[in-house]
């Protein structure tokens, strides 16, 4: 019984622990350094100085909404497989069968892994958004 989409990572707690170590590393570094370049240019910023604040505002929006749609799509995924799971536990307990993977408390284990990958899911985008402009962000200043 599985309660993900099948495109998410095999150890959804491990991953999201990861995510977010990654993401309190990488997001002071990209703060300092588009406070620097605000501070740097002053009150008369550059075109590509404007561009990136721009960019800073936009992004942000991006990736929230993605967040969003990607944690309902992950929490829809686990409420069908959480929903078809019981069905087919009680449905075998009823009967008197073995429920084997679909016992109802067996189902009902899985709800931190579920709720892990629902988290992660959402964390991916503004992760990767991060992630990216550290790299970027570090590159133009080295």
């Amino acid at each position: 019984m599985s309660l993900a989409h099948p495109d998410t990572h095999p150890d959804a707690q491990q991953h999201l622990t990861t995510q977010a170590i990654e993401l309190s590393m990488a997001a002071p570094q990209v703060v300092a350094q588009r406070l620097t370049r605000m501070a740097m240019a002053g009150i008369n910023p550059s075109q590509g100085d404007h561009d990136e604040l721009m960019l800073m505002g936009s992004e942000k929006l991006l990736a929230f909404q993605q967040s969003w749609v990607a944690m309902w799509n992950q929490a829809w995924h686990a409420q069908v497989a959480l929903a078809e799971s019981l069905t087919r536990g009680s449905l075998a307990l009823a009967s008197g069968h073995n429920a084997h993977g679909d016992h109802p408390a067996q189902v009902l284990m899985q709800m931190p892994t579920a709720a892990a990958k629902v988290l992660s899911a959402g964390l991916a985008p503004v992760h990767d958004q991060t992630m990216a402009n550290a790299r970027r962000l570090s590159a133009a200043g080295a």
